[in-house]
C-alpha cells in the first residue's frame, strides 16, 4: 500500500520543486508515495492559491484547515517559511503517530527544538532540515580514504541571502563536513557578511562568512593534514540528497533516521549561539542556550518574505 504524504505550507517554490522529485523516486521503485493533499498558512500566498497548486500538481485534496490532513496522510511535509510555526504545524501529525518531514530551519528558538526531541525521544518520525546537510559533494569527500585526504581539521565556508533562512545551509554544510559535536560558536565581526568561529569539543573548527549578501555559491574550503580543497555544492541536486536520504526513514522503511535528532539539530543550535554571541558578544557555548531567548523571528521573516513576492 503506497504510503499517503501531505503537505503542509506551499509558501516557497520548495513544494514545487519537491513533487517531482518524489514521484521520480516512488517510479523508480523501493517506495510508493502518493501526494494525496496540500493545505497553506495563508502568510505567503494569496487565497484560492492551495486549489490552483492543487489543479497544477494534479494533488487530490486542497483543504482549508490543517487539521482536516491527519485522517488524509501517513506523513507530511511541513514546508511553511515561518519556522516559528513548525512546531505547531508538524504537532497536528506527531501527536498522531504520523510521521513529519519538516523544511530548513528546523527550528527558530530552543523552545521548539527542545519540542522536537521530545518527540524524538518518544519515537516520533521525524526528520528534514537543509538538504545541504546530505549534499552528494560533501558525501564524496568523506568517501575518499583518509591516507588520501588527510585528517580533516579545519574548514572555511559560507553562502549569501540572509543570516538564518538561507544562512543555516551554511551551518548544514560544514556540520556535513566536520561531523557533530559542536561546542561553541564566537561572532569575530565583518566584512561584509558577519564571520562566525564555530568550535568542535574536539578542538576542530570552522570559519562561516553569512548574512546579506548576493545569493553566493554553497562553498567550503576543507584543511586536512595532507591537503587543502575546495568544495562547491551545486544547487541542483541538494532537493533529492535531502529526499533521497529522509524518504526511506519518514515512509518507514528504514527504522532509524538519517540523523539522530540532537545531531540533525546541531545547525540551528549553532545558529541560535552565533545570534547570542554576535548580540551580546564573546563565545557562546552551545550547552548556554537559553529558553527564554526568543531567537529568530520567523513571523518577521515571513512578512518580509511575502513583501518580497511582490
Amino acid at each position: 500500500m503506497a504510503f499517503r504524504l501531505g503537505l503542509a505550507g506551499l509558501c516557497t517554490s520548495h513544494p514545487r520543486r519537491w513533487v517531482p522529485i518524489i514521484r521520480e523516486l516512488s517510479a523508480a521503485g523501493g517506495l510508493e508515495i502518493d501526494i494525496v493533499a496540500a493545505w497553506d498558512s495563508g502568510e505567503i500566498r494569496p487565497s484560492g492559491f492551495t486549489a490552483q497548486f492543487c489543479r497544477e500538481m494534479e494533488i487530490p485534496c486542497a483543504l482549508e484547515k490543517l487539521s482536516d490532513m491527519s485522517d488524509l496522510v501517513d506523513g507530511v511535509i511541513v514546508h511553511t517559511a515561518n519556522w516559528d510555526r513548525h512546531v505547531e504545524q508538524a504537532g497536528v501529525f506527531a501527536e498522531v503517530g504520523k510521521a513529519v518531514l519538516i523544511d530548513k530551519p528546523l527550528a527558530g528558538n530552543l523552545r521548539d527544538a527542545r519540542q522536537l526531541l521530545e518527540w524524538a525521544a518518544a519515537g516520533r518520525r521525524i526528520t528534514g532540515g537543509s538538504g545541504l546537510r546530505f549534499a552528494r559533494e560533501i558525501r564524496d569527500y568523506l568517501a575518499r580514504p583518509t591516507g588520501q585526504r588527510g585528517e580533516l581539521h579545519t574548514a572555511f565556508g559560507g553562502c549569501g541571502t540572509d543570516d538564518f533562512f538561507y544562512g543555516i545551509h551554511a551551518y548544514a554544510m560544514l556540520l556535513a563536513l566536520m561531523g557533530p559535536g559542536v561546542r561553541s560558536v564566537e561572532y569575530l565581526g565583518r566584512t561584509r557578511q558577519k564571520l562566525l568561529k564555530i568550535n568542535w569539543h574536539d578542538g576542530n573548527a570552522g570559519l562561516l562568512a553569512i548574512g546579506q549578501a548576493a545569493k553566493l555559491p554553497f562553498h567550503l574550503t576543507a584543511v586536512s593534514t595532507a591537503t587543502v580543497e575546495q568544495i562547491q555544492v551545486a544547487p541542483a541536486g541538494i532537493y533529492r540528497a535531502l529526499l533521497e536520504t529522509c524518504l526511506p526513514y519518514l515512509c518507514g522503511r528504514v527504522e532509524n533516521p538519517p540523523l539522530p535528532m540532537d545531531v540533525l539539530l546541531e545547525p540551528e543550535l549553532a545558529a541560535l549561539a552565533a545570534r547570542r554571541s554576535w548580540l551580546s558578544g564573546g563565545e557562546v557555548l552551545l550547552s548556554d542556550l537559553r529558553q527564554d531567548d526568543p531567537g529568530y523571528d520567523g513571523a518577521r521573516f515571513a512578512a518580509e518574505y511575502r513583501q518580497a513576492q511582490k
